[in-house]
């Protein structure tokens, strides 16, 4: 499903270069789960940017489902990002004023394939009974707990379909108990909906359910 071969990032402050990602070579298959690994500054945020296209690489080449993504434009990136790509993020970065329907509903608002407000809706509400929130869908962020709020986040990135789903650091902010319920609940997901998921981590013990474990480390893929 993704194939990276010789990606770089860097960034510049004035004319210095500063170097985040090098030469990486990486490939993950369709339905795969895979964790990624590494120190803080280490890459792995930028990394993650790039596949999710969000950001875009310095150069290299990014194929995504056999599409050369560098060759994209940005009206088509947007496309790609809302219709075939979830992220998850730490913070959950849910909107405070919307309640968890309306936040899980959200991206269907900003597809560029034009569906009804009753299907929307339907949409929603599905999604949130498959992370068992249905109970919660009046309740605004501010009313629930960070493990529903993490459980609303993944409903609205999986709200469209997407072939890939994308967390990082997705447990960071919940206590240990909390943290473990979400993480199954990835899994679970990922094998009902046949997705490709990809979780970026400090913790062991998320790499250790993963059928695969990238390392990176100073902006390399290390074995």
């Amino acid at each position: 499903m993704i194939k990276l071969h010789n990606i770089k990032k860097s960034y510049f402050l004035g004319k210095t270069e500063i170097p985040v990602l090098r030469d990486i070579d990486l490939e993950i298959q369709d339905g795969e789960f895979v964790a990624l690994m590494g120190p803080s500054g280490s890459g792995k945020s930028t990394l993650l940017a790039i596949l999710s296209c969000i950001d875009t690489p310095t150069s290299g080449e990014f194929l995504l489902d056999n599409r050369d993504i560098a060759g994209v434009n940005e009206n088509n990136l947007a496309d790609i990002r809302n219709r075939e790509i979830g992220v998850v993020f730490q913070a959950f970065n849910l909107i405070p004023s919307l309640n968890a329907l309306q936040n899980v509903e959200a991206p269907l608002f900003a597809s560029s394939v034009k569906i009804s407000r009753k299907e929307i809706r339907e949409r929603a509400l599905e999604m949130l009974e498959k992370v068992g929130l249905s109970d919660r869908a009046k309740h605004r962020p501010e009313e629930m707990s960070g493990g529903q709020q993490q459980r609303v986040a993944i409903a609205r990135a999986l709200v469209t379909n997407p072939r890939l789903l994308i967390a990082d650091e997705p447990t960071g902010n919940l206590d240990s108990t909390t943290g473990e319920k979400v993480l199954d609940l990835f899994i679970k997901l990922q094998k009902e909906l046949g997705i490709t998921l990809i979780i970026a981590t400090h913790d062991k013990s998320i790499a250790s359910k993963a059928d695969r474990t990238i390392n990176i480390v100073d902006g390399k893929v290390v074995c």
